[in-house]
């Protein structure tokens, strides 16, 4: 497979688009063509599969590889930016809270079980304070040391607001370590700011190797009143992600994006008055098959661009 970027998107308006909504985000992609020709087909047990081109019967091959790990964590993010914009309209109505141990904990296993204890628990303390029941968007982080955090976004939006809750109270209903209270104030694409967290690393604590070849974001900080620079080598955190770990889950009422598919003027008429703030355009070409499709995919913040 051939893999080509593209400066401009030839886009036809007689091709249906799929149009993606993620809340105030809305993620619009053009494909010139669809692959609808099945090029193999299973055999009854699953082990072994045939080539419809040649005949050809092969063994399935499971890969546990670092390449695969890389697809499948970007395939995870992907599906966490576009459930967390789904939900995060408003950000006063959503408490960002981080689970941390005091102790080196490692056990994936126990991660989880705690996890669900403290939801629990803080569900009967929402309950008891009549705050109702809050949904959540749950994240795992791995440090380099080895050691989990857990990232919880809870969705007040049954609310007019979020109610404050004491740091102290969710230590006490913790009971592993420390908790940490953040503000996603002035963040108008939460899911994108996110994923960027859980997969970026501070630079102070990157190794050379990791440094090396990998890309530094800058990010502008305030701290007493003066701004500084700090910067986050992307995408250094993800080698340690676990293979076929879980990082992602959600509560059963939290919203999915919708897709949709329209012509080139109705989607324009979906994102009127939203920001364009991402656009990429890439060809691929696969010769065994004899396919060519022309791809571009543009994302538009309708909360950014109603506020220009």
């Amino acid at each position: 497979m051939k893999i080509e970027k593209l400066k401009e998107c030839p886009v036809k308006n007689g091709n249906l688009l799929k149009v993606t909504e993620m809340g105030n985000v809305v993620e619009v992609q053009y494909m010139s063509r669809r692959n609808s020709k099945q090029t193999i087909q299973m055999l009854p047990g699953m082990k072994h599969y045939i080539e419809l081109s040649t005949g050809e019967i092969k063994d399935v091959t499971k890969h546990d590889t670092r390449a695969s790990q890389q697809k499948s964590l970007a395939r995870t993010f992907k599906t966490a930016r576009g459930v967390i914009n789904a939900n995060v309209t408003d950000v006063s109505k959503v408490r960002w809270i981080t689970l941390t141990y005091a102790e080196n904990m490692t056990d994936t296993v126990r991660l989880y079980k705690d996890f669900e204890k403290f939801n629990k628990r803080f569900q009967t303390y929402c309950k008891n304070n009549n705050y109702g029941k809050a949904e959540y968007i749950c994240m795992m982080e791995p440090q380099a040391r080895g050691a989990w955090h857990c990232h919880l976004l809870y969705l007040f939006n049954h609310l007019d607001k979020a109610p404050y809750i004491a740091n102290k109270e969710l230590s006490d209903l913790w009971g592993h370590g420390f908790v940490k209270i953040s503000k996603l104030d002035n963040v108008d694409n939460v899911g994108a700011y996110l994923t960027a967290y859980l997969g970026d690393m501070d630079l102070e604590n990157c190794t050379y190797d990791e440094i090396v070849g990998n890309e530094l974001k800058e990010v502008k900080i305030e701290n007493n009143g003066l701004e500084k620079s700090k910067y986050y080598v992307k995408g250094a955190r993800l080698k340690y992600y676990p293979a076929k770990f879980n990082m992602f889950r959600c509560s059963r009422g939290v919203k999915r994006p919708t897709e949709t598919y329209m012509t080139q003027e109705e989607a324009e008429k979906k994102v009127s008055g939203g920001a364009l703030t991402f656009e990429k355009t890439i060809k691929l070409q696969d010769t065994e098959s004899d396919f060519e499709t022309i791809i571009n995919t543009r994302y538009y913040n309708l909360i950014r661009g109603n506020s220009q």
